[in-house]
């Protein structure tokens, strides 16, 4: 970032922390427990985990190694969890992502790669209320409502409860509210003081790291502007998290992260879902309706990190329906996204999309010297069934949604939760950060810096560093990453104006699993505006395996394809295990911002449905793919004219 921005950035976060801090704060008036206005949040300590970080050195690695985690996951802490049927405790989930062994809907397993480092993100609007629900004894235990809800055990009640008590109450044109059973502030504390006690105590630094976070649920008028929020520290966190009903926008979010950051808490917030935000997640306007300015820009650079490139419920990089030139738009749509519910993925045209985002964003540094789009890039699974990062297709035998799409028949001829068809689901994305090592406050600072990268489950792992002139030939990974650090940025840092055009280093190897397929190619998608200010971009073919050649139009040939549909099974003899290459930019312009990321494809293998028809002696479905191109994709590195 440019001086300019610097300065800014400090400039911004005092002015918006002071003008919204005070109806963030009468917002918050809910009990007389509650802080008076101007006062400063309180903040909490979880326990201290059986073994302190301070008394543990973990080994350090100054080129870093990439640690491969779950960012968003829901227990039976969130209404809509236990609702589907989800009975799984934080705690439980934390064991899940290391590896042990659990029961969803009657299916056992576990996941055969243990992840590095988790967070469990329950939806704060509910914190209290199933605190209340799960500890009976406990405050607002005995309301009426709060009976009811425990006992419930026939499917089609709890769908009505979530349709009248998530759907109508959160998602819809009113003003948010907690429901009629809902005990008040201090269950929100207590729910919250549990789930970070769960997150103390399975912390074991250089082993596995677990981050203090939850999920901020806005969605007004049912346009998707979700929000995952990560403390650094555990024992600097507030003593309620804030939900829908207590901060009505993302702005008021930002706000209380600058808030809290002047009391010693560090906060960063993820955005997910861009493809069911209805076109408000890059809207260019804010939510007074007034044009984005400078101060809205930096607010959300500075507090907002990062964007979620997929999910359960879909790829949100580009859809082919607006991408007809890149071949690989065609990757989990998720086309039914919505439709029961009035969403219409193409009503708002390229704004719903992550690529689009990134390009626009450009357009606000060069009108306001502020860039409220520069995302870092990161996957999830936002699974509503406790089981972190459940991302390979041929395990995705329990669904991620409860009873909804928990058999065969209703992933095939079912949908959830009044959003998605059965058929247009996928297990969801896992989070590479690369970090010096596997700690706390590394996997944030990682996720800060921007540092990371999204796959599509299978744990790829990919290098993009960008410099000045061409990148000298390196005859090895550490020499390849020693001169990165050394001569330019890493993925997620910023080029300024240098000598020459940008050159860019890429680096990808296949997954550790037998079932993970080789590398087809590695792409650098660039982006840029026009005059008028609209996003462009262009995919480049960096490096690919095998020995083809570009046709006459620039095409690379496709690599081929193993997969026996008839047994779901495939095999390694196209593709490659590693790959590696250098482009320089043969467009760039030194005066005209531009954003470039990674996109690394693997070649065919059998999508999860194909799993499911084989392991059930069925047919494979008519209209669904049977194969799919897993993929990762690097957070971007951006190029930024001088002064």
């Amino acid at each position: 970032m440019n001086s300019r921005s610097d300065s800014l950035t400090a400039t911004i976060r005092l002015a918006l922390c002071a003008a919204a801090l005070p109806v963030l704060l009468a917002a918050c008036q809910q009990s007389s427990d509650q802080p008076p206005p101007g006062a400063a949040p309180s903040s909490t300590s979880a326990p201290a985990s059986p073994a302190k970080a301070a008394d543990i050195v973990p080994p350090s690695n100054p080129l870093k190694e990439a640690w491969f985690g779950e960012q968003h996951l829901h227990t039976a802490y969130s209404l809509d969890a236990f609702l589907g049927g989800a009975a799984l405790t934080p705690d439980q989930a934390y064991r899940f992502a290391q590896g042990e062994e659990v029961d969803i809907s009657g299916v056992k397993f576990k996941i055969d790669q243990p992840l590095d480092w988790a967070a469990v993100t329950d939806h704060a609007e509910y914190i209290g209320e199933m605190y209340s629900t799960l500890n009976e004894g406990a405050l607002g235990s005995d309301h009426p409502q709060i009976k009811q809800l425990r006992a419930i055990t026939d499917f089609d009640e709890r769908e009505a409860w979530f349709l009248e008590y998530v759907i109508k109450a959160n998602r819809g044109g009113g003003k948010p509210a907690h429901p009629p059973f809902y005990g008040g502030p201090e269950t929100s504390k207590s729910g919250w003081k549990q789930i970070l006690e769960a997150t103390a105590a399975n912390y074991k630094p250089g082993r596995f790291t677990t981050l203090p976070a939850y999920e901020w649920s806005g969605a007004p008028g049912g346009g998707n502007l979700h929000r995952n929020v990560f403390f650094r520290d555990i024992d600097k966190v507030p003593e309620q998290v804030m939900g829908f009903a207590e901060i009505n926008r993302e702005d008021g979010l930002w706000a209380w992260l600058a808030q809290l950051e002047t009391q010693g808490i560090r906060g960063l917030a993820i955005a997910h879902n861009s493809n069911a935000s209805k076109g408000m997640m890059f809207d260019p306007n804010k939510p007074d309706g007034t044009p984005i300015d400078a101060a809205y820009a930096g607010m959300r650079n500075t507090y907002e990190r990062a964007i979620e490139m997929m999910q359960i419920k879909g790829n949100s990089e580009v859809h082919r329906s607006f991408w007809a030139a890149d071949e690989f738009a065609n990757f989990e749509n998720a086309d039914s996204l919505g439709l029961f519910s009035g969403r219409d993925l193409n009503a708002f045209g390229k704004r719903n999309w992550v690529r689009w985002g990134l390009g626009k964003g450009l357009a606000f540094q060069q009108s306001l010297g502020m860039n409220p789009y520069q995302y870092g890039i990161v996957g999830g699974t936002d699974s509503h069934n406790g089981t972190m990062a459940n991302v390979a297709e041929d395990l995705f035998m329990a669904g991620s949604h409860g009873g909804a799409d928990a058999t065969v028949e209703k992933r095939r001829d079912g949908e959830v939760g009044g959003w998605l068809k059965g058929p247009d689901l996928n297990p969801g994305a896992i989070t590479g950060v690369w970090a010096p090592q596997n700690t706390r406050e590394a996997i944030w600072d990682g996720l800060h810096a921007r540092e990371t990268f999204a796959t599509s489950g299978p744990r790829i792992k990919v290098r993009f560093f960008g410099q000045f002139g061409a990148a000298a030939p390196t005859d090895s990974y550490q020499a390849m990453v020693e001169q990165g650090y050394a001569k330019g940025v890493p993925m997620g840092g910023t080029l300024v104006a240098g000598e020459g055009a940008p050159s860019f280093t890429v680096w990808a190897s296949k997954g550790p699993r037998e079932l993970d397929g080789n590398l087809d190619r590695i792409q650098i998608v660039k982006s840029w505006v026009d005059g008028s200010g609209e996003p462009q971009d262009r995919v480049f073919d960096v490096v690919w395996s095998g020995e083809r050649s570009p046709d006459a139009g620039g095409k690379l040939p496709a690599v081929g394809n193993t997969v026996d549909l008839k047994t779901a099974t495939f095999t390694n003899t196209i593709g490659a295990v590693e790959l590696k290459g250098s482009w320089t930019d043969p467009e760039f312009d030194a005066k005209a911002g531009a954003v470039y990321y990674v996109r690394v494809i693997q070649i065919p293998t059998p999508r999860w449905s194909t799993f499911d028809a084989v392991r059930a002696n069925l047919p494979l479905q008519e209209g669904v793919a049977h194969t799919v191109q897993e993929r990762a994709w690097s957070s971007p590195i951006w190029y930024t004219p001088g002064a």
